[in-house]
């Protein structure tokens, strides 16, 4: 596993993961961390949507370029695939039925150590088809207003 500094978290995310317990809380930080250590160049796009509060993963700032997400649910977190459908998946560690995206759920951090999670995110990056090196590294925050249908 590659090792870079962490990148601190922007105050925003903590905000919206305020309604959240601490478990959940913690739990998302990792798998951003996790994402981050493989990908350190990404922009973050952070949402505070009506289901999920969310880090959405791209090489520019389209959230239509974008390979993966963190997404906090009550219960649990998702690692999350943009194009998860096209993915091998020999270890069958991905869940979902739709057109596109495949994810999987995240209930503690060895989860993330399951064989074939490396090697997922990996793939994830590379069918982006954009050089990670024009990634700008920055947090871009993106707010969905309305009911939530979460904590908070």
């Amino acid at each position: 596993m590659p090792s870079s500094p962490r990148r601190k978290p922007p105050k925003e995310l903590f905000e919206y993961l305020q309604p959240y317990d601490k478990t959940t809380t913690g739990l998302f930080l990792e798998v951003r961390d996790y994402v981050l250590l493989w990908c350190p160049s990404a922009n973050e796009l952070i949402y505070d949507a009506y289901n999920a509060v969310s880090c959405v993963y791209a090489f520019t700032e389209n959230t239509g370029d974008a390979f993966c997400h963190v997404a906090a649910y009550p219960s649990h977190v998702n690692l999350g695939f943009n194009r998860g459908a096209a993915l091998d998946d020999p270890h069958a560690l991905l869940e979902g039925s739709g057109k596109h995206i495949r994810h999987i759920p995240i209930h503690t951090a060895a989860d993330l150590l399951q064989v074939g999670c490396e090697d997922l995110l990996l793939q994830a990056i590379g069918q982006c088809g954009i050089d990670s090196a024009t990634g700008s590294n920055k947090p871009i925050i993106k707010t969905v207003s309305g009911k939530k249908l979460r904590p908070g």
